[in-house]
């Protein structure tokens, strides 16, 4: 066995900095709207809670531990935030710029990058992609100040709790139901974290979205499969959805097979599933109209 040694060159690492903020929305459906980058970010901070101890005593002795399930909550602060995040923040835009307050909040899924480096390459090292599903923002404090001989841009804050999403069985393990997933840049695949990143963030032919726990582990299962979806046909007002190994239609948020019977116009959307990828650029969504 070798003898341990500490902070040896290129093993000193360190995190820093936050950055690639995306929304994902929460559509009627109950799934994830096409992703929007979030310009101005400047902090997560994650804030777990939970998996408290409980003592259990018996026999006159501490028996055991119960503790309490873990829940991912976060406070995102910007200086400034997408159109779409307004009805997340319980804002209702009745028509163009005019803004109702005290409304329904939405829920929305949330994407955001954090830089690793290290003594030798610095920040360039590599990075760790967060994604965090079922969040809700609270309202918070929003300080209006006058300008100044020092001025300052306003900050935005919002405190960010979250509700688990299933996971399912992952290679052969029943896991946990979870709001936070973390990939590592320097210990995955480069074609798979390829694959993560053209789902997250979209391509000249693909939108963004926020793939499940369960396909994001798919991306790094195994080797990633280049598909092309298969456009659908109309005759009349009936639409038939192809069956193409490794893509998922979906209309409205659902996902569809066989024929879907058209009563307004709608538009097919295709989606790659887990362990597969579209060609860049690929036309993955088409319009199909009422007659």
């Amino acid at each position: 066995m070798a003898e341990l040694e500490w902070d040896k060159d290129g093993e000193r690492l360190y995190e820093t900095g936050v950055d690639h903020g995306v929304l994902y929305p929460r559509d009627d459906a109950g799934g994830y709207a096409d992703g929007v980058a979030w310009n101005g970010l400047t902090a997560v901070n994650e804030t777990p809670s939970g998996a408290e101890a409980t003592p259990q005593y018996a026999d006159n002795i501490k028996y055991l531990n119960l503790t309490s399930n873990e829940e991912f909550g976060a406070t995102i602060e910007a200086f400034t935030y997408p159109d779409e995040f307004a009805e997340c923040d319980g804002s209702a835009e009745p028509t163009p710029g005019v803004k109702f307050g005290q409304q329904p909040r939405r829920g929305f899924g949330f994407s955001y990058r954090t830089l690793l480096g290290n003594d030798v390459l610095g920040n360039r090292y590599g990075y760790k992609i967060h994604l965090v599903y079922g969040a809700m923002a609270a309202p918070s404090e929003k300080a209006r100040a006058t300008v100044n001989e020092s001025p300052e841009a306003t900050p935005f804050s919002w405190e960010v709790t979250t509700t688990p999403t299933n996971v399912g069985t992952v290679a052969g393990v029943n896991y946990a139901p979870t709001a936070h997933v973390e990939i590592d840049s320097t210990k995955v695949s480069p074609a798979g974290l390829a694959a993560l990143e053209d789902a997250i963030y979209g391509t000249a032919g693909t939108d963004p979205r926020l793939p499940t726990p369960a396909e994001v582990y798919g991306f790094f299962a195994g080797t990633v499969t280049e598909v092309t979806p298969t456009k659908p046909t109309q005759a009349g007002n009936v639409v038939t959805i192809p069956t193409v190994t490794g893509v998922r239609y979906l209309i409205d948020g659902v996902v569809r097979t066989g024929t879907y019977t058209l009563t307004a116009d709608k538009i097919v959307t295709a989606e790659p599933l887990a362990g597969y990828r579209f060609p860049d650029p690929t036309d993955a969504d088409w319009l199909f109209e009422f007659a």
